[in-house]
């Protein structure tokens, strides 16, 4: 990470990396067993350690709807702020092709119901992006395994969709242009969730790779020194259980619309979806609408955390600018991906 001067208040809010070695780094974890959450040296995005999160058919750590092994991060931002996010994700080469629901990375609100703000999951062969109150996919790509995804996640935190507002970039490109976006509940919070959390109904083992998680305050604290091939394969492991049959349905059209995102904590698509809280912790576990549907209300009392400090510095608007241009921020292309 460069740590230079930028625009006030720029800096690192916190490191999600796994560079501890362990997962002290989050809140909690939401598992059945510590080798559903593991922290491995191989296969790594970046530094010396990743997340290899693995879920088998059955996993329900906190008795709720579907099957989940999570960390969670109670990051608790205020309502106006606004963050980015920067995260690699490897789907491992026989992670399950399903024509359901596989949630990979969520800002969940702490209420007790409804689906989360802002999700990331799989469905079919795609990688999708769901967000609250619209029935459209602002934005999906292909899936492909056994590579590192980067996604940066500009984020403004609102109810109000006039003020809050999402910006994607994908492997360098941005790939979803500012737009607004209701990114939070009225009277709510949202807190991070990663790992792998799906469908009950998907059978075959599920192993997804996490890594080299920052949370800052400008762009240029979560970019890279050098670019990062993201064309380039990697070693994405051996399968956890190379008897667990893939899923013999005929993956989703990676072209086709489907005008519901997810349903990150309901029923099987399609169908009525009332279920359980998506990611509400153990110690909040309600029942959740399904996709994109306000909660009813009422907040949960979370435990919060106090973020974890990095390198930051302020300095004149010219030279931010000029020290953003030498980063190379012209490498990540604005161009509108279909």
């Amino acid at each position: 990470m460069w740590c230079v001067p930028g625009l006030a208040m720029a800096g690192v809010v916190w490191r999600g990396d796994f560079e501890t070695g362990d997962r002290s780094q989050y809140s909690r974890a939401q598992m059945v067993n510590a080798d559903r959450l593991q922290v491995v040296t191989s296969p790594v995005a970046e530094g010396k350690y990743a997340l290899k999160a693995t879920v088998h058919q059955g996993d329900d750590p906190i008795n709720a709807s579907g099957n989940r092994n999570e960390l969670v991060y109670i990051s608790n931002e205020p309502v106006g702020s606004e963050y980015y996010y920067r995260w690699k994700v490897m789907f491992a080469n026989d992670f399950p092709s399903v024509d359901t629901w596989q949630l990979f990375t969520q800002w969940h609100h702490d209420g007790c119901c409804g689906s989360p703000p802002v999700e990331f999951y799989v469905k079919g062969e795609e990688i999708r992006l769901s967000l609250p109150g619209t029935n459209e996919i602002p934005w999906r790509t292909k899936l492909t395994r056994g590579v590192w995804h980067e996604f940066i996640l500009h984020a403004k935190w609102s109810s109000d969709p006039k003020v809050g507002f999402v910006e994607l970039w994908h492997n360098k490109e941005l790939v979803l242009p500012k737009r607004g976006a209701m990114t939070m509940y009225s009277g709510q919070r949202n807190y991070l969730k990663l790992g792998l959390y799906r469908s009950d109904t998907v059978k075959p083992v599920g192993v997804v790779y996490h890594d080299g998680f920052i949370q800052a305050t400008a762009l240029s604290d979560v970019l890279e020194p050098e670019p990062m091939d993201a064309g380039t394969p990697m070693d994405a492991g051996s399968p956890v259980d190379a008897g667990s049959p893939m899923d013999a349905g005929s993956p989703e059209d990676a072209g086709s619309v489907d005008p519901d995102p997810v349903d990150a904590g309901g029923a099987e698509e399609p169908g009525p979806r009332p279920e359980a809280d998506a990611g509400t912790p153990a110690w909040d576990a309600g029942t959740e609408p399904g996709p994109n549907v306000p909660p009813p209300g009422g907040i949960s009392s979370d435990e919060g955390v106090a973020a974890q400090s990095g390198c930051s510095s302020t300095g004149g608007p010219v030279a931010a600018f000029a020290l953003l241009g030498l980063m190379g921020l012209a490498g990540y292309r604005r161009r509108r991906r279909s």
